[in-house]
């Protein structure tokens, strides 16, 4: 799959709320957020603009773990890229064959997520534990469709809820890595 994203600094989540709720947009859920992110022991991912991480989302008392590949960003406007994700059973076991196999820990990323549905958009409001509020918008497309114009879809769809600057390709691991 490819997964067109992109993301902007945002002033406030009342704002966005209220923004989301004019133009239609359907509340879905809110979760909790804890990503482990890896380093590979032949290339740097951080070189690479390659990611691999443990997710583990937290919903109420439902408890899901994936593992995520995001491979190196397509384009120069957005976080363009391909993405692999799989289900698991364990997030301890697997952060220890990934370091038994000489991978290493970077640095885990926890928010907490508020999603929202608008045609075929996700958005979602994301408080990052030591940034700044941050709003995203992404859609998935097969691999080999043009992304082009789904780019230039959520462009317009920040337009329509005021956000014209602000915006950011880097992952929210970089950015708390500058810190």
């Amino acid at each position: 799959m490819i997964e067109v994203e992109v993301k902007a600094k945002i002033d406030s989540f009342e704002q966005m709320k209220e923004e989301l709720e004019r133009i239609g947009a359907t509340k879905t859920k809110k979760e909790f957020q804890e990503d482990i992110y890896f380093n590979s022991p032949i290339v740097d991912f951080a070189k690479t603009d390659e990611a691999l991480r443990i997710r583990t989302t937290t919903e109420n008392d439902n408890t899901n773990i994936f593992i995520t590949y995001k491979g190196p960003k397509i384009d120069s406007k957005s976080k363009t890229r391909k993405e692999i994700e799989m289900a698991i059973e364990d997030s301890k076991k697997c952060a220890d064959i990934f370091e038994e196999i000489g991978f290493k820990k970077v640095r885990a990323v926890r928010k907490n997520r508020q999603y929202y549905k608008y045609e075929n958009f996700e958005i979602s409001l994301d408080d990052v534990e030591g940034l700044e509020p941050y709003m995203e918008i992404e859609i998935g497309l097969e691999d080999g469709e043009d992304y082009s114009e789904a780019q230039e879809k959520i462009f317009a769809l920040f337009e329509k809820l005021g956000i014209t600057d602000g915006f950011e390709r880097t992952s929210y691991l970089e950015l708390l890595e500058k810190l």
